[in-house]
């Protein structure tokens, strides 16, 4: 006899030990680690040394002062990067809303490319459009970090199932 799924879920793999289970929850952990440390990098970037050229990045026709952006940007990134590491409670909401700050901030990678403009290394329009098939990955990366991608898929989406790997 075949084990049933429940709720949507795939049945237990037997054929999968526990050990190989616990390798892939620290893979998550450490991927989850290093997209919220790559954020608080940024944001902190945004508030101090690389601010010129995440003010390149916000779009002309935006109706918001350059410097009002990148600092409100780099606050958010900040706290989006403790979050994805310290709020394990609500990780499928955080991975989202992660992955929703990547969609919003993806217009400011578009506009260094279309308006030409050099920043963070990428002076040609080759680099800056290159630059565009990252943000993709960013996406994935957010909802895969916290379960948020599985959630979506199980139909269980905003719940955050009670787990221990945090």
């Amino acid at each position: 006899m075949t084990p049933r799924s429940t709720h949507g879920r795939p049945p237990y793999d037997r054929l999968v030990t526990d050990s190989s289970r616990r390798a892939g929850v620290d893979v998550r952990a450490a991927l989850r680690w290093l997209l919220g440390g790559v954020l608080v990098f940024a944001g902190i970037g945004h508030l101090t040394t690389r601010r010129r050229e995440f003010q390149a990045q916000v779009p002309g026709w935006f109706p918001i002062d350059e410097d009002v952006v990148v600092i409100a940007s780099g606050i958010v990134e900040i706290a989006l990067g403790v979050a994805l590491v310290a709020l394990a409670r609500h990780r499928v909401v955080v991975g989202t809303i992660v992955a929703l700050f990547f969609v919003a901030i993806f217009p400011g990678n578009i506009a260094q490319w279309t308006e030409g403009v050099d920043a963070f290394g990428l002076d040609t329009d080759a680099q800056r459009f290159v630059r565009l098939m990252f943000q993709p990955v960013l996406v994935v990366w957010a909802l895969g970090s916290r379960g948020a991608w599985h959630a979506f898929r199980a139909g269980t989406w905003p719940a955050t199932p009670i787990r221990s790997d945090g």
